[in-house]
């Protein structure tokens, strides 16, 4: 058995104490020792460096001529690192690496059980291993992701372009739904939404696509200053509806943008077809209840994202007030649309057809009061 049982209290507690605020810290066991676990800390960290002083180089191979590096700094921001190298590498060698031995490493399932088991019973388990889609070393929870690096793990396997015409079938508007949600949304069994919003910056040379502004873009705005300051002008860790529209309101000159999308807050790994997402009920009818909690995703310079609080209900005046936020909605009858749409068309052709006649014939009415 692997160290994962000495180490399980130590994630927990460690990895959501040593995150930023505005994530609910986990304690651990009431009769646990601070010096113990002090001491457990300094020798994780004292093996990481170790193995990282050799995996930390880019240009290092294993036996075999595989790249085996590690971005230490990635690597440095996941809970993996808390409970050390030594957790999955628990059988290295006393003569690594010059014997040649490759050292066996843990099974995922050997930790993380239940998931696991899940997992296996999932429309995924029998096609990608948890490997594909979960860096061990680059690893977080989703807390600490935006949606759009979610759904990057999805487009490894599904073209993006495919799953926007499968989609179209039957979801109206499919482009703007799968900007707006990760995959996980509608294909787990989770549960607790709230709105994720991250700032996103134009691509050079497009119109109208964006990606998630880096920890560097955003740091020069700040000058060196906590980036979360951007938004978060008082540094109470609580974003204001004013602090939120003062912001989106600086945004529209520097070709960026705030763009939310709706998340699960507990992920499961039951991926499905589930038949009430078919339904526009499930986020349309209970989406003011969702955005009611939501946060600001500000990116570290690991990889990963710092979450900060944003006031309650100030998401649904962004959406209603701002033209950057677009609520989704429409029929999905192509017909009906068409309609739809000739109505309207029918309604504004009779005050503006109106008008144009009266324009066509001002000079006959003008001569006709002159003449009276």
């Amino acid at each position: 058995m692997h160290a994962c049982n000495r180490a399980i209290w130590t994630t927990l507690t460690v990895f959501m104490l040593s995150t930023t605020s505005g994530v609910t810290a986990v304690a651990g066991p009431a009769n646990q020792d601070p010096d113990v676990d002090k001491a457990e800390h300094g020798f994780i960290r004292t093996k990481n460096e170790k193995c990282m002083g050799c995996h930390g180089q880019k240009t290092i191979t294993g036996p075999a001529g595989v790249n085996v590096y590690i971005d230490p700094v990635k690597f440095a921001g996941t809970s993996h690192a808390i409970v050390g190298c030594i957790s999955c590498h628990d059988r290295v060698s006393a003569g690594h690496p010059g014997d040649g031995f490759i050292p066996p490493r843990a099974a995922c399932g050997d930790c993380h059980g239940p998931i696991y088991e899940e997992y296996a019973k999932s429309l995924h388990g029998p096609k990608a291993g948890c490997n594909g889609c979960h860096n061990p070393h680059e690893v977080r929870l989703p807390v600490f992701m935006s949606g759009d690096d979610i759904n990057h793990k999805c487009a490894r396997c599904h073209d993006s372009r495919k799953t926007i015409q499968t989609h179209s079938k039957w979801l109206p508007q499919a482009d703007l739904h799968i900007d707006a949600l990760p995959c996980i949304t509608c294909h787990t069994g989770s549960k607790d939404y709230v709105i994720s919003m991250t700032i996103e910056s134009r691509l050079p040379g497009s119109a109208k696509d964006f990606k998630n502004a880096s920890y560097e873009e955003l740091a020069r705005l700040t000058k060196g200053d906590d980036i979360s300051r951007l938004i978060d002008r008082n540094g109470d860790n609580l974003v204001s509806l004013e602090e939120l529209r003062a912001f989106n309101h600086l945004l529209r000159g520097m070709n960026m943008r705030l763009w939310g999308m709706m998340v699960p807050e507990k992920v499961t790994h039951s991926y499905q077809i589930l038949n009430n997402r078919w339904d526009c009920s499930f986020c349309h009818a209970s989406g003011p209840k969702a955005m009611q909690k939501s946060f600001i995703a500000f990116p570290e310079k690991n990889g990963g994202y710092s979450r900060v609080p944003v006031e309650k209900g100030a998401i649904l005046d962004i959406l209603y007030g701002t033209p950057d936020f677009y609520m989704l909605g429409t029929t999905r009858s192509t017909a009906l649309n068409l309609i739809g749409g000739l109505i309207v068309a029918a309604g504004l052709s009779f005050p503006l057809g109106h008008g144009f006649f009266r324009f066509l014939t001002r000079k006959n009415r003008k001569d006709d009061h002159h003449e009276a």
